[in-house]
């Protein structure tokens, strides 16, 4: 079955994310798409999915390479009744719903990079971008954008990615049907955003850690021109990278690129 509207729409009948899709060819960015539908009052769980992006987008300001016919490029409209505060909690829990999904096709080789990468050995399946819209009444809502490679090749992967990149479909060596993985995508999130608005963050960031593979090893943290290194020690109750210095300190982290040192950089 083609990968369009009403194809989206047939797959996701029923769920409360996806009630509504607004399915294009190609956009700059399902983000930015998303972010006006919002402003415009589309309701929780409107989904905007592309084919292409021309300027996907990552964190940091970065692009996201997004071809068409190949992957899954989706923005999903979130209206929590949260402090703003703690609104960059979604990022982990997006990871965690991507984690849970992708694993049914990579089991037991799916792991989470902090903060917001989904890694299948080792190497980026994909991002999300959490964007959020708040006024003095909180937070009133949260864009929450999701980049996964699905049938991207090796040799169509950036050449300057290909070494840290990769997709489903190279871990697998089977073309996988977007439908199926979009869904499967969709009702990882259906159950671990409800999860995260009812009981908090606290289960969510259990979860978190079992996927993750980088606690008690030495990291490198930049953010800009500031790079701090320390033991990843785990992420506290507000999601921020905890780091030890090996003497009883620790350092909380809340953004930057965090990587596993290798051994000549220690």
């Amino acid at each position: 079955m083609d990968f369009n509207e009403l194809s989206l729409q047939k797959r996701l009948s029923g769920r409360k994310i996806g009630h509504t899709i607004h399915y294009f060819e190609a956009v700059d960015s399902t983000n930015d798409i998303a972010f006006r539908l919002a402003h415009q009052g589309a309701t929780e769980g409107t989904v905007v999915v592309a084919d292409c992006q021309r300027r996907g987008k990552g964190r940091l300001s970065r692009s996201w390479q997004s071809p068409p016919g190949t992957n899954i490029y989706t923005s999903i409209i979130l209206r929590p009744a949260i402090s703003p505060v703690i609104a960059p909690q979604m990022t982990l829990m997006a990871g965690v719903a991507v984690a849970d999904a992708i694993t049914l096709y990579c089991p037991g080789r799916v792991t989470l990079k902090w903060p917001n990468d989904v890694q299948v050995g080792h190497k980026k399946v994909c991002g999300i971008l959490a964007e959020m819209k708040t006024s003095d009444q909180g937070v009133d809502f949260v864009i929450l954008g999701i980049g996964l490679n699905v049938n991207i090749r090796l040799d169509e992967l950036d050449p300057a990615f290909r070494n840290v990149a990769t997709s489903l479909c190279e871990e697998t060596g089977i073309i996988l049907s977007r439908l199926r993985v979009m869904e499967d995508l969709v009702d990882s999130i259906e159950r671990c955003y409800p999860l995260f608005i009812r009981e908090g963050f606290a289960l969510i960031r259990r979860q978190w850690l079992r996927h993750c593979d980088m606690v008690g090893k030495p990291l490198r943290v930049v953010f800009k021109e500031d790079i701090q290194t320390g033991q990843m020690l785990g992420i506290d109750e507000d999601g921020s990278l905890l780091l030890g210095d090996g003497q009883n300190n620790v350092r909380r982290v809340t953004a930057g690129d965090a990587s596993i040192m290798k051994d000549s950089e220690k």
